[in-house]
This record gives structure tokens, sequence and C-alpha cells, in this order.
């Protein structure tokens, strides 16, 4: 699966099987629901869960908060307009499965 077929996926209720956390919550901000973005991030300890909840802090406006995420992801903050930082996350994310 690469990201444009990720996002034809967006039409269904639930995200499609085998995602994994830190791409379901991807998944689930392209959506537009931020909460349920929010508690699939929060299942993954990784650091790609990490800096997908970093990223959903920066969504959230949260930006202190992103920073602590971003820390713990081993990663630097990003400053990138949201959907490039998504599309890199995504990618990366698929690339790994």
């Amino acid at each position: 699966m690469d990201v444009q077929a990720l996002r034809a996926t967006l039409n269904q209720e639930v995200p499609p099987a085998g995602l994994g956390h830190a791409l379901a919550a991807l998944w689930w901000d392209a959506k537009g629901d931020w909460d349920k973005a929010h508690i699939e991030a929060q299942k993954d300890a990784g650091t790609m869960g990490c800096a997908v909840h970093a990223y959903l802090h920066r969504v959230e406006g949260d930006l202190s908060n992103a920073g602590y995420w971003y820390n713990r992801a081993g990663r630097p903050a990003v400053a990138d307009p949201l959907a490039v930082e998504w599309e890199a996350l995504a990618k990366e994310l698929l690339a790994g499965r």
C-alpha cells in the first residue's frame, strides 16, 4: 500500500485491517476525527507512535505537548505544513510495513 491507496480507503467506516496504531491514527486524522486518532496514537509507545502523537498535538495547536512527543520520538520538532508532515509520516510507516 502507498499513500494514494491509503487515502483511497478514507471512504470506509474503519481503517483497513493491519495498519497498526500509528498509521491508523493518521487514517483517523485524515478523516477529521482527532479524538479517535489520538486514542490510536496513544496505543503505540514506539518512536513512530510518538512521532504521530507529536503531529496530532501540532494539529490540536498544543505545541508544547507536541514538543514533548517529538522529544520522546527522538526527532526535532517539525515546522513544515501539517499536510506535508502527515504525508511524510504515512510514507515512513507504510515503508516499514
